[in-house]
C-alpha cells in the first residue's frame, strides 16, 4: 500500500526514464490520472490510458533523452507548500511548469493566474 500516491507517481516517471523505458504502469487514482492528463496536455509525457489493472503512461523521449529533465515533489505529507496565485512564478523563465492542486481543481500555475485562484503546489516539472 502506498500512503503517498503522488510521491509514488514521479518516483516512477524518474525510475522509468533512468532505465530508459518506453511505458511505465502505475495504481488508478483520480489524482494520478488528473496530473498525468496534465503532463500529457503539455506534452511532458505521451498516452495516458486506463483500465482495470491501472495506469499506463508513454515516456517521450527527444533524441534520445528524456523530455523530463526533473520533476519535483514540492508539497509532502509532513510539510504542506501553498501559494496564492500572486506567489505563483514561473519555472525556470518558462521552460517548465508547476501543477498545483486548487479549489476548482488540479491545474498548471499559468492557469491558476488566469483564473486568479491559489492552491497547494504539487510539483514542478522541466
Amino acid at each position: 500500500m502506498v500512503r503517498d500516491p503522488l510521491s509514488d507517481l514521479v518516483s516512477r516517471i524518474k525510475n522509468g526514464y533512468m532505465a530508459s523505458l518506453g511505458n511505465i504502469t502505475m495504481p488508478k487514482s483520480k489524482l494520478r490520472e488528473a496530473v498525468l492528463k496534465i503532463l500529457s496536455s503539455e506534452k511532458y509525457v505521451g498516452k495516458v490510458t486506463s483500465d482495470d489493472q491501472g495506469l499506463t503512461v508513454e515516456l517521450l523521449y527527444k533524441s534520445k533523452s528524456p523530455v523530463i529533465t526533473e520533476i519535483v515533489r514540492v508539497s509532502k505529507p509532513g510539510s504542506r507548500v501553498y501559494m496564492g496565485f500572486k506567489s505563483l512564478r514561473l519555472v525556470l523563465g518558462g521552460m517548465g511548469i508547476q501543477i498545483l492542486s486548487t479549489p476548482k481543481g488540479i491545474m498548471t500555475g499559468s492557469q491558476a493566474r488566469k483564473l486568479k485562484v491559489g492552491g497547494e503546489v504539487i510539483c514542478k516539472v522541466w
